[in-house]
């Protein structure tokens, strides 16, 4: 039947670009469901760019378990809890990077340079499961392995080792006194010797805050465990701290004190028989002096007796003194940056300095927050000026 004379067939043009536009329409939808699924694959392994992104709720990773190539890596550690946490990376015992004070609600990005291996991860509080984090060979891994031995540094680091120790025996010698004060019931003797003990510990910080079972018996702040005050996992100099300045007594602290010095006198030990690589030293005290600018210079950790002045001028006189021992090596490679550093140093001291009183350090409380603010400055100068270090000296 031919068609009638009202009707009009579709122009062959106008089939085309039908077919087209169905084509178009069907090729989209599948585009779209592809980069969905591409999009979700990505969400699920926890990458975003560049970074590896880490949520942390109810005491879990998400992801649990990681895998990255060796050499440096980007976190972006995202805390979707109600309390304040630390994420950390460790090796065994050992702490190799953190960051400390995420708020609920916010992320911290840190940066890890890691050799291949499997490490743990912390998921919130001190007391709750870890990740898992597997670093696979790489060809920046086998670069570095490949590196020769730096024979000009064994001097340094033979120095390093003697003050570890020196500081480590000091540190015995002085929590067995507050052991004994406390014990005896003398609270101004056991105050005195609690603040004696906690310099030697915070020179050497930037070491003995490796060992995270140590590191988490001997200097745990309430902040960071479930119970505060009163969780079994309060311990260590700060648990000391609270009974002495908060409740104004010994009573109770013979055992919290006979455990802090069995667990210095673990740290003594093991650094005895601690293998430090050169780059580490730099990195240990650019790690500590950028804790005290970001977190600790603002909230404090000598929360009972504010004593947070004190601990931060020993931990100066440590980096100090492990900048110091670098120095002979690295001021032939990088003279500028040895001198900024000498300078930065110079200039976290003035700053103390300047806030110590006729009778010594005011009670941290009392300072206010425009000198916290410079003097988180100055620290954070000091730190941004040691980070630089062993990249200019070829460690990195």
């Amino acid at each position: 039947m031919s068609p009638s004379a009202g009707s009009a067939s579709p122009h062959p043009s106008s089939q085309r670009l039908m077919k087209l536009a169905v084509v178009g329409a069907a090729f989209l939808v599948v585009a779209g469901g592809a980069a969905f699924y591409y999009a979700s694959k990505g969400m699920k392994s926890g990458t975003s760019g560049d970074a590896i992104v880490v949520t942390i709720k109810d005491g879990t990773c998400d992801p649990n378990t990681i895998s990255v190539p060796a050499g440096r890596s980007t976190f972006t550690i995202v805390n979707n809890s109600d309390r304040a946490l630390e994420w950390e990376i460790l090796d065994g015992v050992m702490v190799l990077e953190e960051r400390e004070n995420i708020i609920p609600g916010f992320s911290q990005t840190l940066q890890a340079k890691l050799k291949a291996g499997d490490y743990e991860i912390t998921c919130g509080l001190l007391n709750s499961p870890r990740g898992i984090l597997h670093v696979t060979p790489s060809a920046e891994s086998d670069a570095e392995a490949a590196r020769p031995a730096l024979v000009a540094y064994l001097g340094p680091l033979a120095e390093f080792q003697v003050f570890l120790v020196t500081q480590t025996n000091a540190l015995v010698k002085a929590t067995q006194a507050l052991d004994d004060a406390i014990k005896a019931g003398d609270l101004e003797k056991a105050r005195e010797s609690y603040q004696k003990a906690r310099l030697p510990y915070k020179q050497i910080e930037p070491m003995a805050d490796r060992f995270a079972d140590l590191h988490n018996a001997i200097d745990p702040v309430a902040d960071y465990l479930e119970k505060r005050e009163e969780d079994p996992g309060f311990t260590g100099f700060h648990r000391i701290e609270y009974g002495l300045y908060a409740k104004n007594s010994t009573d109770g602290l013979s055992p919290i004190a006979a455990k802090l010095v069995a667990d210095v006198t673990a740290l003594k030990d093991r650094v005895r028989g601690l293998r430090i690589p050169p780059e580490q030293i730099a990195k240990g005290a650019g790690r500590l002096v950028g804790q005290i600018a970001e977190t600790k210079i603002t909230s404090g950790e000598d929360h009972y007796a504010k004593t947070d002045l004190a601990d931060f001028e020993a931990n100066i006189a440590g980096v100090a003194r492990m900048m110091a021992l670098l120095k002979p090596v690295a001021v032939q490679a990088a003279p500028a940056v040895v001198a900024d550093i000498d300078g930065r140093i110079a200039d976290a001291n003035s700053a103390l300095k300047a806030l110590r009183g006729p009778d010594g350090f005011p009670p941290y409380d009392s300072v206010n927050a425009e000198n916290r603010k410079a003097l988180a400055q100055t620290m954070q100068a000091l730190a941004e000026r040691i980070g630089k270090l062993n990249t200019a000296v070829g460690l990195e």
